[in-house]
């Protein structure tokens, strides 16, 4: 019985370190996935070109925003610029963050099959007395 158990958890500690190794190339082809889409801007400015978006719409909101929230002017062009862009940076910052994310499932998913794996071979090797 002991030695199913250690083939049955040697099974899933593959399984896992299978899963792993594919979080980790999924991460870095989504990664760069967002860096082709972002392509002017590199990830490295991702943050700092958000902050600054965000920034400037902040300021033509509070100039804006009253008038429109009365129903007496319609947003600027710049407006809505700001804030579309300020919207899909955050989207790209969103992306970036999920595959981090995924990279650092990937990265425990192999570290916990690798164990999986030791332990799945210990149950397998041991006798019963």
């Amino acid at each position: 019985m002991k030695r199913f158990l250690g083939m049955a958890i040697a099974v899933i500690g593959v399984v896992s370190l299978v899963f792993g190794i594919l979080f980790i190339i999924q991460s870095n082809t989504g990664k760069q996935t967002v860096a082709d889409e972002i392509n002017p801007i590199a990830l490295s400015d991702l943050n700092t070109k958000y902050d600054s978006v965000k920034a400037s719409q902040i300021k033509v909101m509070a100039a804006e925003e009253p008038q429109i929230q009365a129903g007496k002017a319609a947003p600027t062009v710049m407006y809505d610029y700001l804030s579309a862009q300020r919207a899909l940076l955050a989207e790209a910052k969103s992306n970036v963050a999920l595959a981090g994310f995924v990279m650092m499932s990937g990265v425990v998913d192999i570290i916990l099959g690798l164990g999986l794996i030791i332990v799945g071979a210990a149950f397998y090797q041991k006798q019963t007395a």
